[in-house]
């Protein structure tokens, strides 16, 4: 191949914004003459590699959006210091079936259990199938809710969690909320319902969603529209976090 047609097959990856392919186009085509390779073996290769680099860029901005407060894989996850949890229950939640049928998720447990880990590792398997993700804590949620209930309507349409296909709720019941502040979620709740998944993560069983949000009515519609569609883990236990303090501190 003349270096007038690769500086032109160069250029023109340059104009496409094919970086990866621009980048590695001269050394796969002495690659592919060194090994007798058809056009179309090593175009299919040089096209893999753009595709490839373009999912990785998507994956690393999608999860920067997203506001993940930490990586974390279900493969990490200690199944063995839950003897009561159903670890066939929680799996089944990573073929993501539950986002094609609307469904929600809630992870109910005491502090330290790993509601968020799970949560966390749901949305990082959904943005690797391409699904939008948001997360964010039930505190900074009512935060923007409230900016938003006192601005433009309009203003909220682009937030990710409005548009989100996944939205992950953590920590729901940590913080005390007012009645105004839980018609706001339940609003929140209700422009979601049967229409996207939300994953909430609460260390606050459903008895007692009553007097979270100063209520009964509220809580009561909430659930109702929570629960209509929905899968609920209920993790038992102690924290890993005070499990790793008295191993460091030989506590027993």
């Amino acid at each position: 191949m003349s270096e007038l047609v690769m500086e032109r097959i160069v250029e023109n990856l340059a104009r496409l914004r094919m970086t990866r392919a621009q980048e590695l186009v001269g050394r796969m085509a002495q690659e592919a003459q060194s090994r007798n390779e058809t056009y179309l073996a090593f175009l299919d290769r040089l096209l893999q590699e753009e595709v490839s680099a373009k999912e990785e860029r998507r994956l690393r901005m999608s999860l920067t959006i997203a506001r993940l407060p930490f990586a974390k894989t279900i493969e990490e996850y200690e199944f063995s210091f839950h003897d009561s949890l159903d670890k066939r229950s929680v799996m089944s939640l990573f073929d993501l079936d539950f986002i094609d049928r609307k469904e929600n998720v809630i992870f109910l447990g005491p502090p330290g259990v790993g509601k968020t880990h799970l949560a966390t590792a749901l949305a990082i398997k959904a943005c690797y199938a391409g699904i939008s993700i948001y997360f964010t804590t039930m505190a900074d949620l009512i935060g923007k809710l409230t900016q938003d209930a006192a601005g433009s309507s309009m203003a909220s349409r682009g937030r990710g969690y409005a548009r989100s296909t996944l939205v992950v709720v953590d920590e729901v019941g940590y913080m005390p909320i007012s009645r105004a502040e839980a018609h706001l979620f339940f609003q929140f709740i209700s422009r979601r319902y049967e229409r996207s998944s939300t994953v909430i993560t609460s260390n606050k069983s459903f008895t007692e969603w009553e007097e979270m949000f100063g209520d009964p009515v509220i809580a009561s519609a909430m659930l109702d529209r929570l629960l209509h569609h929905c899968r609920v883990i209920n993790i038992k236990g102690n924290s890993y976090r005070m499990k790793d303090y008295k191993a460091q501190h030989h506590v027993a």
